[in-house]
């Protein structure tokens, strides 16, 4: 590693985080889920590493949904969603993330007959441990939808009569193309949990296009946006979003690892950003996809070719984003402001050396790949 890579390295371990799009099954690590799956044989999850990282390679998005309920069969008691959790925080402390939304959907453990205060007691103890790490926690309930006739009125059931104390919104996600059957119950499921105080943070945008991003807005009181990449097929739409600055948590390696965008190279982060939308910057199910929050800060510079100004601009997105409350959102803010100061005051110019050499691998890469000058914009990975 060069000088300037290293320094890249240390600003991005230096800067204060939060993960506001991270799923607790998603974010099994390797050992965990081999462990289960040594625990649980015959679920169809491998219980040899080499196997399950093949496994871990998805076709489409469809096949990540499989693999992801595969997964989400393994956890049988509740010490499995404690030891999950307390996973994740130390996974995301390592990264130096200080606050993390972590989205659960219910569905699994009830189906199991895993009683509501059982599957809240263990988030709690979870996120209690999660302290001790550095880490806090809030829970976002969501559920599939594309079996929300099945699933939708368990997880409001959960999140409004038996939530765990750190229950801070209401969401979905599944195969968005899936919802249609089920406009009503979804409309009618963010409507009482929004009616009692939960925050709506749907995904959209991620699958299909810009309508569903539209429906997350007009019928499901959305406050931040999962995903959100098509959004840049509808020019309306993008100035919508940039105007009220509705934020929406990106997720690049993700993207690809479930073929929603054919490279990194083709990501529309950067395109978004300049479109002026309140973007942030998260892993989703980081074992699945190989990567980490802090990987995903290394992707935006390194083959996006973000500089350091905008990687600090994506953690404060992150922050103001949030649901925090206010005194530690300042707190945070604050923190990333010196760092960036310090880190550019020390060896800026390293920094904007390792910003310059990305911009042009990127332009001689999309110049190998397009025939021609062309303008930016349209659809996500175009």
């Amino acid at each position: 590693m060069d000088t300037a890579e290293q320094d890249l390295s240390d600003f991005i371990a230096a800067l204060p985080k939060v993960e506001l799009h991270v799923h607790l099954v998603g974010s099994a690590s390797v050992p965990t889920v081999l462990e289960l799956a040594s625990r649980h044989p015959g679920r169809g999850v491998p219980a040899g590493e080499e196997a399950l990282r093949e496994f871990y390679q998805f076709r489409d998005f469809a096949h990540f949904i499989d693999v992801y309920e595969r997964v989400s069969g393994l956890l049988s008691d509740p010490e499995d969603i404690a030891t999950l959790v307390r996973g994740v925080a130390r996974e995301l402390a390592a990264q130096n993330v200080r606050y993390a939304e972590i989205q659960v959907a219910p569905a699994p453990f009830q189906l199991l007959g895993m009683p509501d205060k059982v599957i809240s007691e263990a988030l709690d103890a979870g996120a209690r441990d999660a302290l001790t790490h550095g880490v806090r926690i809030g829970y976002i309930i969501d559920m599939p939808g594309h079996n929300a006739g099945r699933h939708a009125l368990p997880a409001l059931r959960l999140a409004l009569e038996n939530p765990p104390e750190a229950v801070t919104g209401f969401g979905i996600g599944g195969i968005e193309a899936g919802r249609a059957p089920y406009t009503d119950v979804i409309r009618d499921v963010f409507a009482a949990a929004t009616a009692a105080g939960l925050h709506s943070v749907p995904h959209a945008g991620e699958t299909t296009g810009p309508e569903t991003v539209w429906e997350a807005i007009e019928h499901l009181r959305a406050e931040r946006i999962g995903h959100g990449i098509t959004s840049l097929g509808d020019p309306r739409l993008v100035a919508w979003l940039a105007e009220r600055q509705l934020p929406v948590d990106v997720s690049p390696t993700s993207n690809v690892r479930t073929r929603c965008v054919p490279s990194i190279a083709g990501h529309p982060l950067p395109r978004m950003l300049e479109a002026g939308l309140l973007v942030t910057l998260n892993s989703d199910d980081p074992p699945m996809f190989g990567t980490t929050l802090a990987n995903e800060y290394h992707v935006a510079a390194r083959d996006l070719g973000l500089s350091a100004a905008q990687l600090a601009g994506l953690a404060a997105n992150g922050v103001r984003a949030s649901f925090l409350d206010t005194p530690a959102k300042d707190a945070l803010l604050t923190e990333i402001a010196a760092v960036l100061a310090t880190v550019c005051n020390l060896w800026g110019i390293t920094l904007l050396i390792v910003h310059a050499s990305a911009c042009c691998a990127r332009r001689r890469r999309r110049r190998s790949r397009r025939p021609g000058r062309r303008r930016s914009g349209g659809a996500a990975g175009r």
